[in-house]
């Protein structure tokens, strides 16, 4: 696989993946789909020019002989965020994400970042449960899902909530939760 960063000439391709990894019917073929309780967009053209256009951020591209997955990085307050992550929905469960997720631990590592943090939608239990076996550790920090935001798509269901999870990449363990 080959990794680079995205430009404003790969905003297209990168909206079609990360729509249909997460959204729609073309999701279900994978299984990270948010289709059974979010409907509507995932994202748009000018949050993903935003997010390449602004220092500190990257989203990292993989490709095989067609892009494969994709990636936001970020150092947001002295730690990496990690986020927007898609990878094609038939090639989902046969190790591209768990490469592309080796690249950007290796990508924040060569910043100097030593802790990663990333929200994922509490509900999204097997989710949730993939990162804890790649060494990630569930907190008890919160965040409410932006209902009303279309940008964030259309709830299909109440009491939605964004669960944060961390890593530390020199393998020291979090403080303890609850």
């Amino acid at each position: 696989m080959e990794y680079r960063a995205a430009t404003l000439d790969d905003v297209p391709a990168l909206v079609d993946l990360v729509e249909s990894a997460y959204r729609g019917e073309s999701s279900r073929a994978g299984w990270t789909t948010e289709a059974d309780f979010l409907d509507g967009q995932r994202t748009d053209p000018e949050e993903i020019a935003r997010l390449v256009g602004t220092p500190k951020n990257l989203v990292l591209m993989a490709s095989t002989d067609r892009l494969v997955a994709c990636c936001h990085l970020a150092e947001v307050d002295g730690a990496a965020y990690f986020g927007m992550f898609a990878v094609v929905p038939g090639l989902q469960g046969g190790g591209v994400g768990r490469a592309v997720l080796a690249e950007a631990e290796r990508t924040f590592a060569s910043w100097g970042l030593r802790e990663v943090r990333m929200k994922v939608v509490s509900r999204r239990e097997e989710l949730i449960a993939w990162y804890v076996r790649r060494g990630y550790t569930l907190t008890d920090e919160f965040t409410p899902f932006p209902y009303g935001d279309a940008r964030f798509g259309e709830p299909l269901e109440p009491g939605l909530r964004f669960v944060t999870l961390i890593k530390f990449l020199d393998g020291e363990l979090p403080h303890p939760v609850g």
